[in-house]
């Protein structure tokens, strides 16, 4: 072994020096308590991106709970001081019998009268009755003309009853109607934002009837998928049979799953579907493809996918170019006549920057985007493209149109 050896002047001896010591706390350190947290945070990361790849989402998200809906209330009323912007009673006829049966209400004869007024505007009143509400609760109201009426800013609705499928009256709705739109003319020009015609009244309606619905006494429930696919009712039944009880829950069929109230809810469903409505739920749907022709959007699921295909977009273009030559005849001649003769140009141009995409079986959506946009199509160019595939056999995904 080497020797470390000193020099000392004084005693013009060499001193040997002592070996250096190893610190074992900087060993632990650095080869198992680094490499230990290094693994740990790379568990996490993994963990995290796997967790985003399946993503969930919460039961009350993808399901309805059958008999807890909304019903669709409906009404005819009167809707007054409009500034002249209101129905043509001439026009109008129905607006000018509404105006006098509710004069001859207060106490008003107008039989016989001609009414001219244009401050009176027929409307029409719609409105949705949450589940549970109870009378006297607020819901707000839409009103929307029927007639002629130009605008209804600055109009006030009249009190106007509200009926449900059953005919039965459920709320009274009054109120100022307020406007998203305006509509400004003067002798020549006229310029109109939004929809004056329709407006709403922030809590103008007020319940008056309630609808009975005893949760609490009910023995079975059925849990509407809003989204009905098979796989994510079954998942569905899974996760309320593995946190509730086993045998709870069953698939009736891909958009329904039938949830049996058990003994010790049998007085508090609330409760029961408290701690259901929170459970995660993995969802799952089929391969479809949405296309807007109209205005050229396109939304494709994750699970759409392609078999080997190439697709290449034509960038032949035709060019025809008329430029007509005048002729004129010889000076002095005696039968000569000025005559336009036409010339024709044809040109055929294949535009540089032709390519083909390859995209391979089973290709994602990503790969799929990828490779389109590699050809630099547009998005209406994109449907056409889309649908070419699907009619060739190799998109596996359902293509919608709209």
């Amino acid at each position: 072994m080497a020797q470390n050896y000193t020099y000392n002047h004084s005693t013009l001896q060499y001193a040997q020096k002592p070996s250096p010591r190893i610190d074992v706390s900087y060993v632990i350190y650095r080869f198992v308590f680094v490499p230990i947290m290094f693994l740990l945070i790379l568990m996490s990361y993994l963990v995290a991106m796997s967790s985003m790849a399946h993503a969930e989402s919460r039961l009350k998200d993808i399901v309805n709970f059958e008999g807890v809906r909304e019903n669709m209330l409906m009404g005819y009323g009167l809707v007054v001081g409009l500034n002249g912007t209101g129905d043509k009673l001439k026009n109008s006829a129905f607006t000018e019998q509404s105006l006098i049966a509710f004069l001859e209400r207060q106490g008003v004869n107008t039989r016989g009268t001609e009414l001219k007024t244009q401050n009176v505007a027929a409307v029409t009143i719609t409105a949705t009755l949450p589940p549970f509400a109870r009378t006297g609760s607020k819901i707000d109201v839409s009103v929307s003309a029927m007639g002629d009426a130009k605008n209804l800013a600055g109009g006030t609705l009249l009190a106007t009853p509200l009926y449900g499928a059953d005919g039965e009256v459920y709320a009274v709705a009054q109120g100022s109607i307020s406007i998203g739109g305006f509509r400004a003319q003067g002798e020549s020009t006229t310029i109109t934002k939004g929809v004056p015609t329709s407006g709403f009244i922030a809590n103008g309606g007020m319940v008056e009837r309630e609808i009975e619905f005893a949760l609490n006494r009910m023995r079975e429930m059925k849990l509407s998928l809003r989204n009905p696919d098979i796989t994510t009712a079954q998942r569905i039944s899974q996760v309320i049979n593995e946190n509730v009880g086993a045998g709870i829950a069953n698939v009736s069929d891909p958009g329904t799953v039938v949830l049996s109230v058990p003994e010790i809810y049998r007085s508090n469903v609330t409760k029961l579907l408290a701690e259901i409505e929170k459970l995660p739920v993995e969802t799952d749907q089929v391969a479809k493809i949405v296309v807007d022709e109209a205005s050229g959007t396109i939304v494709m699921g994750e699970n759409v996918r392609i078999d080997t295909v190439a697709v290449a977009q034509g960038n032949l273009v035709v060019k025809i170019e008329e430029k007509p030559a005048v002729s004129q005849p010889s000076p002095l001649s005696p039968d000569g006549q000025t005559v336009v003769v036409p010339q024709t140009t044809i040109t055929a141009d294949e535009k540089p920057g032709q390519r083909m995409a390859l995209l391979n079986r089973g290709a994602s959506l990503k790969d799929l985007v990828a490779g389109l946009n590699a050809l630099g199509v547009a998005p209406r160019d994109l449907i056409t493209i889309l649908q070419t595939i699907k009619a060739a056999g190799a998109l596996q995904a359902e293509i919608t149109t709209r």
